[in-house]
This record gives structure tokens, C-alpha cells and sequence, in this order.
């Protein structure tokens, strides 16, 4: 028989006392106190008949549908432990995401728990928007130091904590091996390359060997005609105000840094470092024909690489299911070009945040810490489309990948602190954002001076504090 509930209980002993009489002890059974038993087994029947209470409904979102499969896993195996939590998924595209829950903040339908990104958080922070969960973990006693040194960080403010680490990311260089091959370009070559801001080193060698015009010659030749590109030797993602992926590991390799630490008051985008890096990189695009020019990218880049528009992009650990899935030739991922302050990728990593209007906050609570345990982590690194912030799961993530034929240890090679440097954590990042990519569009969409256009981005950048 299932247990008696407390309410079930406590009519029980209510019945008992209003048939009873004090002091009535029986020897031997009355017929009375056999209806008090018969009694008594009809209300017992009747309890477990009784429906359970209906389970409180928590509602969750992400933007990546490549999540989505092993986080419905992570939901059922919670559901299994919590039966008295449902958890709904919905998933929305990167730009509908942010746009639907700046209005679910307004509307109040926001939902109890999102995935949230270091560029947005400091915002919701400020407005009271996302949860601080400090009283939490210590009550629950939550361990924190099991994930990835310094990420934890990354969701702390004055001692207090927004969220849990759940992922990390870097960047390496995605490549074309049949073009590779075809231009006699080795990967451990690839891996070994440099690059400076003056001659581009020898990254931009294998960028021209990698680049072929419409008449077959490659940027290497006299004969080169950088207007009549068939194949680009790379492609860069979209470019933004914070470069993940596109800009920024070569600015800090050349001893660019956005602030000077957590939770900064200024920006240094006006550094004589940044502006060189970006001048050689836009001029890739615009004069010299070895990256597709930034006007015909937009936010196409990753399909243009699928496409065999180019043998090379930079791109986050993140991509790794996408390019997996959709390139129809064999593809790899070599280390990062080492620049004159060596090898640099930003480490980046997502966390789940509890709205403050939640009306089921501890369940959201309970949640929240399952998304970040070993165990959800475990489930989510066997489907390799992250890396998990616990260590363990993400060696299953590389091991599941592997079984694919997906060789993705660059992304781990480079996760070590003399490699890394943070995504820059201060308050009004969508604004800063804002100012700054209007300004890097500027210099990769013409030929102005870089060093003038960021000089004055700063400043209104700095203007913000």
C-alpha cells in the first residue's frame, strides 16, 4: 500500500476519536469495534485511491538546438528524482532568444529558468532581473569547486552569485582537409603556424598558399587577382563588439587586453595592439583577397565554410555538432595561429539563470543545481556537443566526438590559463556592444583608419561608467 499522506493521517485520527471512548479497552472484538476496523479499511482504500498532487510545472530555455536532445535527457533523469517538478523545454533561435525574454522580463512571462550568456547577464544583474542563488548553495552545501578554475568567477559579483558554471568554450581554426591537401598544406603545419600584424607571419603564407582565383593561382602568385576569388583561404564570423570567435584571439595574441579585470570601469579598445591586429585582418578581406570581405559574410559565415567557399574559419567549441552535420567533406580543428604574446582564446562559459519574478523559485532552485551536478554534466558530455564544466564530462564529450571522427582536442589544448583570458565581464555590455560593432564595421567595410575609428568608440565606451 502506498504511504498514507498527512492529510489522509490526520482524518484517520480524527475518525478514530470522534468512535471512541476514553478508557475503552476491549479484550476481546465488539461488533462495534468491528466497524470501527471495516471503518477504517474503506477510508485506508479510499486514501490510495486518492490522485497524487499534481506536480509543479517549472519552464526552462536555451538557444541552442543542438541542446536541446541531452538537456530533455537531463530533464527526465530530474523528473525521476523530483516527480513532484515537471520541467518544459522550449528552445528559441539566438536572436528571437534574447528579444523574447527581454519582453518575458517586461510582460512578466519570462521563464523561471533561462540559459544565460556573460555578455547579457551584467544587465540582469542590474536590474534586479536574474536571481542571486549564494543563500542557496549554502544551504544546500553545493560543491563549487568542481568545475573548470575561474568560471565560477565569471557569475560572482561583491561576493555574491548569479549562477552555476555549466559549459565552457574556445576557439581553434576549423579546416577543409581536401583543400589542405590540395595545396600541399600540412595540418602540423597548420598548427605550428605564427602570425605577426606586420607580415601576418606564417598563417598568412598558408592563408595566399589556401587562396585560388578564378584563373587557378594562389595568392602567392605574381598573377593573383584578388577581385576574381574562387576559393578564400578563410572566412571570419560575423564581426561583433566583443570578436569572440572572430577578432579577439588575434588582438590578445598581439597583447590586447578589453579591461583589467572583472567587473572593470573602462576599456582599452583604443590600444595601438587592437588597431594593428584588426588593420591586417580587415585588409585580408579588402585588399589582399585572402578572407571573404566582411560585406558578403554577415552572419553567413559558418555556411560559406560548408559551402567550400573557403578552407579555413575560426570558430567556438560550440560548432562542433553543426560543422560535424552539415560539411560533406572531411573537416578537422587545428590549434590557433601563436602571435607575438603566443597562443590566445577567449574562455567563455553559460550558466543558468533564475528570473526574479519566478513563483516556484525553490523548485527552480532544485533545477538549476541539477544543471550544473556531475550528473546532468555527464549526460550532456556523452552527446558532445559541449564541454561540460565539470572536467570528467568533458573528457566524455572529446571521447564522444572521437567515436564520430571528430578530432576536437585543439579546443582542450588550448584551455589552460596561459592560453585563455576571460570574456570581458562589466556592466552595460549591450551598449558597449552596440557602439563597439558599429565601429568594427566601419573599419572592415572600408579603409579608414582603425586607430582614429576606436579611439573615439572608446570614448563613448568609457562615457557609459
Amino acid at each position: 500500500m502506498k504511504t498514507i499522506s498527512k492529510a489522509l493521517a490526520s482524518r484517520l485520527r480524527s475518525w478514530c476519536h470522534a468512535h471512541s471512548r476514553p478508557g475503552d479497552r476491549p479484550k476481546t472484538p465488539r461488533r462495534g469495534s468491528r466497524r470501527l476496523q471495516l471503518g477504517l479499511g474503506a477510508l485506508l482504500l479510499a486514501g490510495s485511491a486518492v490522485p497524487a498532487r499534481a506536480a509543479t510545472e517549472i519552464s526552462y530555455w536555451l538557444w541552442d538546438n543542438n541542446q536541446l536532445a541531452p538537456y530533455q535527457a537531463c530533464a527526465d533523469a530530474f523528473q525521476k528524482e523530483h516527480p513532484d517538478i515537471k520541467v518544459k523545454l522550449t528552445q528559441l533561435a539566438w536572436n528571437d532568444y534574447w528579444t523574447t525574454l527581454s519582453t518575458g522580463f517586461v510582460s512578466g512571462t519570462a521563464p523561471d529558468v533561462f540559459t544565460n550568456h556573460l555578455s547579457r547577464y551584467p544587465e540582469f544583474v542590474a536590474n534586479s532581473q536574474v536571481m542571486e542563488i549564494t543563500d542557496f548553495i549554502k544551504r544546500d552545501k553545493v560543491p563549487t569547486d568542481i568545475y573548470y578554475k575561474g568560471l565560477l568567477d565569471l557569475w560572482s559579483k561583491e561576493g555574491h552569485i548569479y549562477g552555476l558554471p555549466k559549459d565552457w568554450d574556445t576557439v581553434a581554426v576549423v579546416y577543409n582537409k581536401d583543400m589542405l591537401d590540395k595545396a600541399g598544406v600540412s595540418v602540423g603545419e597548420l598548427n605550428e603556424a605564427t602570425w605577426n600584424p606586420k607580415d601576418g607571419g606564417s598563417f598568412e603564407k598558408i592563408l595566399a598558399r589556401l587562396s585560388v582565383d578564378a584563373g587557378g593561382n594562389d595568392g602567392l602568385s605574381a598573377k593573383f587577382d584578388p577581385k576574381s576569388v574562387k576559393q578564400y583561404g578563410i572566412v571570419f564570423p560575423e564581426i561583433d563588439g566583443y570578436g569572440q570567435s572572430a577578432w579577439a584571439h588575434f588582438a590578445a595574441s598581439n597583447g590586447f587586453k578589453f579591461v583589467d579585470g572583472l567587473w572593470a570601469t573602462s576599456y582599452h579598445y583604443d590600444a595601438p595592439e587592437l588597431a594593428a591586429s584588426i588593420s591586417w585582418q580587415r585588409d585580408l578581406g579588402l585588399k589582399k583577397g585572402f578572407a571573404i570581405p566582411q560585406k558578403d559574410v554577415g552572419n553567413n559565415a559558418s555556411a560559406l565554410f560548408v559551402a567550400g567557399k573557403a578552407a579555413l574559419t575560426p570558430q567556438g567549441s560550440w560548432m562542433i555538432s553543426f560543422f560535424g552535420s552539415n560539411a560533406k567533406f572531411k573537416l578537422g580543428y587545428a590549434l590557433l595561429p601563436k602571435g607575438p604574446m603566443g597562443r590566445k582564446t577567449m574562455f567563455n562559459g553559460l550558466a543558468d539563470g533564475i528570473w526574479t519574478g519566478t513563483k516556484h523559485p525553490e523548485e527552480s532552485w532544485q533545477w538549476v543545481k541539477f544543471l550544473a551536478s556531475p550528473g546532468c554534466a555527464r549526460i550532456v558530455g556523452a552527446s558532445g556537443v559541449v564541454f561540460p564544466a565539470i572536467e570528467e564530462a568533458a573528457k566524455l564529450s572529446q571521447q564522444a566526438s572521437t567515436a564520430k571522427g571528430w578530432d576536437v582536442s585543439a579546443f582542450l589544448k588550448e584551455a589552460t590559463p596561459d592560453q585563455t583570458f576571460y570574456f570581458p565581464i562589466t556592466d552595460h555590455s549591450s551598449e558597449i556592444n552596440s557602439l563597439m560593432k558599429a565601429a568594427f564595421e566601419q573599419i572592415f567595410l572600408n579603409e579608414v583608419d582603425a586607430a582614429k575609428v576606436l579611439k573615439e568608440a572608446n570614448d563613448a565606451v568609457n562615457a557609459l561608467f
